[in-house]
C-alpha cells in the first residue's frame, strides 16, 4: 500500500514537472508575442501620429490652402 502511494506521488511529481515546463514555454511565447505586437503595431502608429501633421502641413502649403 505504501509503495503504491509513493509510486503515485512520484508519477504526479513527474507530471507536475512536465506541466510546469510547458507552462513556462507558453508564458515565454506570450511574452514574445506581446513584444512583437508592440514593435510591429504600436510603434508605427506612434510614428504616424508624429508624421501625419508634418505631411498635412506640407500638403496644405503646396496646395495653397
Amino acid at each position: 500500500m505504501d509503495n503504491e502511494i509513493l509510486d503515485l506521488l512520484k508519477k504526479n511529481d513527474e507530471k507536475l514537472e512536465k506541466i510546469y515546463i510547458s507552462t513556462e514555454k507558453t508564458r515565454k511565447y506570450f511574452l514574445w508575442t506581446m513584444i512583437l505586437t508592440i514593435a510591429l503595431v504600436v510603434l508605427p502608429l506612434l510614428g504616424l501620429i508624429v508624421a501625419i501633421p508634418s505631411f498635412l502641413s506640407n500638403y496644405s502649403s503646396v496646395t495653397g490652402l
